[in-house]
């Protein structure tokens, strides 16, 4: 990997880590597109440089981290779905992220239902707390977002929404979700491949490495808080809608892509 492919690598996650638009199929496109061969190091690096993302959710939201214990109680429990699927099938997941054609399914019928979200929780103005048993079902849409394509952030905010949470609300407590769960992906995907991550064949330390995980890291932690920032303004105003068209066109493209014969497997 080199460096120009680490920074574009990171700018996308940056971007679409806390988009409706699946940070992880952009990622596969993007490592499709360039090239990049699936090794174990681009892999651990592509899951790795999230933490830049996660830094840029506790420095724009420090303050709501120590308001109450309760909003970690909450977090847990919304975590723990996800954790639970993830453990246990996580070699089946591992294999979803090798073929490109599930991204572009998963994003083509994403996009009517972004087409259609709104309407359905137009009325979404009431009760603004997240109460635990909330937490719990927006925990269990996360686990929709193990599919690559969906949208860890779409399948969460939307399932704040389905708790009567309004927009705002419901995408900032997905920018919370997310630090516990990109933490823990981040932090398994560290331990089982730091010598992957930071060692030569001959044990030796590999600084290249090092490198290309802080730049990616500090790139995507600038690039999310802009990110951040804009995606609830034009939620707030706009909703989700121009998403959901991105996503159809984008979708098609992948599939009739595949339907022509390209060959869209990673691996």
């Amino acid at each position: 990997m080199t460096w120009i492919e680490a920074v574009v690598l990171a700018i996308i996650q940056g971007i679409t880590e806390f988009l409706p638009i699946s940070s992880t199929g952009h990622m596969i496109i993007a490592q499709k597109l360039m090239g990049l061969e699936a090794t174990e190091f681009t892999k651990a690096f592509i899951v790795n440089i999230q933490f830049g993302s996660i830094l840029s959710v506790l420095v724009l939201y420090w303050k709501r981290f120590f308001q109450s214990i309760n909003l970690y109680y909450k977090l847990f429990i919304a975590f723990l779905p996800a954790a639970i699927i993830g453990f246990v099938f996580g070699d089946y997941l591992d294999l979803l992220l090798e073929n490109v054609l599930v991204v572009g399914i998963a994003l083509f019928v994403g996009g009517f239902v972004f087409l259609f979200v709104d309407k359905w929780f137009e009325n979404n103005n009431k009760d603004q707390n997240v109460t635990f048993l909330k937490a719990f079902k927006i925990g269990v849409f996360q686990c929709i977002a193990m599919i690559p394509g969906v949208s860890r952030s779409a399948a969460t905010i939307i399932g704040g929404m389905s708790q009567g949470l309004t927009r705002k609300n419901a995408a900032e407590f997905s920018f919370f979700l997310a630090v516990p769960t990109m933490l823990a992906a981040t932090g398994y995907k560290l331990l089982s491949n730091y010598k992957t991550l930071f060692f030569n064949l001959d044990n030796t330390i590999n600084i290249q490495n090092i490198k290309l995980l802080a730049i990616g890291n500090i790139v995507a932690f600038i690039v999310a808080m802009i990110a951040i920032k804009t995606f609830i303004s034009i939620l707030t105003k706009y909703g989700f809608k121009g998403f959901g068209y991105y996503r159809i066109v984008l979708g098609a493209i992948i599939i009739i892509l595949f339907a022509l014969g390209f060959n869209l497997s990673i691996i």
